[in-house]
């Protein structure tokens, strides 16, 4: 999304030959096979992971470091954090493209004379850029906390931010320049 804004504000005459179907579809495939094979490699971690300290575990779905929590030998932990590492470095590189695209944007929203258009243009990005900011926030809050203040229900609290927060309030969000959906709102209140 962050590439289609880019596209869309800083080459407009460009759109349709830089983010035809073709271009559409490699970012797709990109995105899945990279989601897949991080997925698959934290799938094969769990499941060859030997519990010893029983098989309850204190989420509301099987989150890895909860499983590696119940595991037998310290190597669970090490080959996960390498894993960890690679999910890292996924995220990262997809942040630092989302910064990019955006500070890109930000340059020639600022430059746009019409004070009409920098509205329009940001009104545009924002919504994106907040339900970017919300997920990664969360997710990194569950991750990179420290173990020292970790518990189940910090845990568990964390969990639903990041999983289900996202999603939830991602229609919202894009929805409110609706003003169909605004007049409802406000004949609600």
């Amino acid at each position: 999304m962050a590439y289609d804004r880019y596209i869309a504000i800083c080459k407009p005459l460009h759109y349709g030959t830089l983010l035809g179907s073709r271009a559409c579809g490699h970012m797709a495939a990109a995105a899945w096979g990279t989601g897949f094979l991080n997925s698959l490699l934290h799938s094969a971690n769990t499941f060859s992971v030997p519990l010893c300290h029983g098989n309850i575990v204190d989420q509301f779905f099987c989150e890895l470091p909860q499983i590696i929590k119940l595991s037998c030998s310290d190597s669970d932990y090490l080959r996960e954090a390498g894993h960890i590492v690679f999910s890292a470095c996924l995220a990262v590189g997809c942040f630092v493209f989302i910064v990019l695209s955006y500070v890109q944007i930000l340059r020639a929203v600022l430059r746009n004379p019409s004070e009409q258009g920098r509205q329009k243009a940001f009104s545009t990005c924002l919504p994106h850029l907040s339900v970017v900011s919300l997920f990664i926030s969360t997710v990194t809050s569950a991750y990179l906390k420290p173990h020292s203040i970790s518990s189940p229900s910090l845990d568990l609290v964390l969990a639903i931010l990041y999983s289900a927060v996202p999603p939830a309030v991602n229609p919202l969000i894009y929805s409110i320049r609706n003003q169909e959906l605004k007049s409802a709102v406000w004949r609600l209140m």
